[in-house]
């Protein structure tokens, strides 16, 4: 019995505790908009997946050895970026 109890708090506070849901997506399902504006914010540098966050999208490059979160709306405005390996790491995620 305590160990489902366990169970049950472990995922009720992992489920509490998350910001948003990131899901990788294909480049075709990004909208075209989302695209040109990633390609223009990286400045020449290599998107390497993109990921969809609630109704944003992310596009991950390589900028010197580090990969960087470029975040836009669906229509393409630039929201900000992020270095990928230390959102990993806030999550307690292995990167």
């Amino acid at each position: 019995m305590a160990v489902s109890a366990g169970l049950v708090f472990g995922v009720t506070a992992q489920a509490g505790g998350k910001k948003h849901e990131e899901e990788n997506t294909s480049t075709s399902d990004v909208p075209a908009a989302v695209q040109q504006a990633a390609e223009k914010e990286a400045k020449g540098n290599k998107v390497v997946r993109w990921e969809r966050e609630g109704v944003d999208y992310e596009a991950v490059i390589e900028k010197n050895g580090k990969e960087w979160g470029l975040k836009f709306d669906g229509n393409g405005k630039f929201l900000g970026r992020h270095n990928e390996a230390k959102e990993h790491e806030e999550k307690g995620e292995k990167y």
